[in-house]
């Protein structure tokens, strides 16, 4: 036993030890942490030489050092033993300790891992080595090396290290509950990654028209650089859903992507938002803290409404752009970052710029690419498609089936302006899911500035529609042209285009190149018609 046995007794000994070891195994849960840690009080206390924790793999069925104290790596992984082979071995097959008073005179010890050069020991080393349970069954082995004194200390040891054994099997148990868990989060994670990467490829972005075309062509282009990107366009046209498509379609797509409204907070409290900030830099500065460029590490950051940044911040931007590094604030300490920088503003930049309240120099370093986002009101055919999926999304999430809309209804929809865009019409759509008890999208269910819009349609239109009058007209024309079969379609057309001409020249004072105009065909188109019809006119 160690000097220190001579003036404690070994009970207080061991006691003190527990309790060292049980403060160990509750301030972590990292097990090599905590064999290294527990090993180290051994090590002072007990004249412990060095010590190996040993899991088997039942897969395999053979074991391996876990973690260890005392061994270089290459002896470390060494350290691999075949159930009943050698002294370790024969412990994993028994389930029973084993205690080797001189190893240098033990058949049976390996010296597996060539930690101890038996030709020059000049004291005997003893060989200890514990069973490990976990639910009734051997699960590894713990092994120690010490200075041989007393069998009757060896004896001592080796009843308390099979306490030690019981601690250590439980700190592996909430090890290996934990490792689960953190695979099984890790494996949630990547799948609810893969479920955005997929959600925000560009094909599963809604839109059609000529104008979102353009928009994908130039995303898709530049998604692959590191270049900055500036989005532009009014309010709730899909500037952060871009963002995210540029981010998740890039070499980037597995890093983070962390947004910032740079509206929503102002002076201190945005700089502390995207630098963070040192304890004590500010009242309220509690405690260090990591500004989103950092938490962006490697990733990309979406700077939303960047137009309203306060002068003395986008200095600080600028540095960034400029040299990938920051400040915290109230530090010295520079941070380098690698961050791929996305930025978007409903606010004309330019303007700005000459107003004096956005530097120039910024404005170039965040304009090497622009991407506008066209409203709504100029993309009208993509508003069915925009409906359908906003009615799908949302009958699902609140158990409804709306999903009948009329012509009518559907034509309302597409002249309605939307000066909301398409956050607006999300919004509507929900709207009428969560009021609607019927599969019918009848006009109550809209919000109130779309059935007044709709309202307001109807008194400023004749009291019979167009669509109505073609009908009507469409059924008069089979009837009386019954008898001219194979003429009808004709007869039809040149009494419309006559009536339509007619009343068209008339508007326009007789004066052809104002009615073509009007009409939006070419003076030519209106000649041969005027012709053509014999109709009268004088120019």
């Amino acid at each position: 036993m160690p000097n220190s046995s001579a003036t404690t007794p070994r009970a207080d000994q061991e006691m003190a030890i527990l309790a060292s070891i049980s403060s160990i195994l509750s301030s972590t849960l990292e097990l090599g942490e905590t064999f290294s840690k527990v090993m180290q009080v051994l090590m002072d206390k007990l004249d412990i030489l060095r010590g190996t924790l040993v899991l088997l793999d039942e897969s395999s069925g053979r074991a391996r050092i876990q973690s260890a104290v005392g061994f270089t790596q290459d002896q470390i992984d060494r350290g691999v033993y075949a159930v009943g082979e050698g002294i370790t071995g024969m412990v994993l097959a028994t389930g029973l300790p084993r205690v080797i008073p001189d190893v240098s005179k033990e058949p049976d010890f390996l010296n597996r891992t060539f930690s101890r050069d038996m030709a020059k020991l000049d004291r005997a080393i003893a060989f200890l080595c514990i069973p490990i349970r976990l639910e009734n069954r051997v699960a590894g082995a713990l092994s120690m090396d010490r200075l041989f004194t007393t069998d009757e200390d060896l004896q001592q040891d080796i009843r308390f290290l099979t306490v030690m054994a019981s601690f250590l099997s439980q700190a592996i148990q909430i090890n290996r509950l934990v490792m689960r868990q953190k695979d099984q989060l890790l494996e949630e994670n990547a799948q609810l990654r893969a479920q955005v990467r997929d959600r925000y490829r560009f094909e599963n972005i809604i839109g059609d028209s000529p104008a979102m075309h353009e928009v994908f062509n130039v995303v898709g282009q530049v998604a692959n650089s590191r270049a900055t990107v500036l989005l532009l366009g009014e309010t709730g046209t899909g500037k952060e859903m871009i963002a995210k498509a540029i981010h998740y379609n890039s070499p980037r797509k597995d890093k983070p992507f962390i947004r910032v409204n740079c509206g929503a907070l102002t002076g201190t409290l945005l700089e502390s938002e995207l630098f963070g900030h040192v304890k004590g830099s500010f009242t309220g500065a509690i405690r260090d803290k990591i500004g989103r460029f950092e938490a962006a590490d490697g990733g990309s950051i979406f700077l939303d409404e960047i137009g309203t940044m306060e002068p003395q911040l986008q200095v600080k931007l600028l540095r960034v752009l400029q040299e990938r590094e920051f400040e915290r604030v109230g530090d010295t300490q520079p941070v380098k970052v690698d961050v791929r920088v996305i930025t978007a503003t409903n606010l004309d930049l330019m303007q700005e710029v000459a107003r004096g309240n956005f530097r120039e120099d910024l404005y170039y370093r965040l304009n090497v690419v622009n991407v506008y986002l066209p409203p709504l009101r100029n993309r009208r055919e993509d508003v069915p498609r925009l409906i359908d999926h906003f009615l799908d999304k949302y009958n699902a999430v609140n158990g409804r089936s709306l999903k009948k809309i009329s012509r009518e209804m559907l034509s309302i929809l597409m002249r309605y302006p939307w000066p909301g865009n398409v956050r607006e019409l999300e919004n509507a759509i929900e709207r009428a899911v969560v009021l609607s008890r019927s599969e019918d999208f009848t006009e109550d269910l809209l919000p109130l500035p779309v059935r007044m819009f709709a309202q307001q349609r109807r008194t400023t239109q004749s009291s019979e529609s167009i669509e109505t009058l073609c009908k009507r007209l469409s059924e008069q024309a089979i009837t009386d042209y019954e008898l001219r079969e194979g003429e009808i379609y004709q007869l039809l057309i040149d009494q419309v285009e006559s009536a339509l001409i007619e009343r068209s020249l008339a508007k326009c004072g007789g004066v052809k190149t104002k009615a073509a105009d009007f009409l939006g065909i070419n003076r030519n188109t209106l000649n041969k018609k005027v012709k053509d019809l014999g109709i009268d006119t004088a120019e």
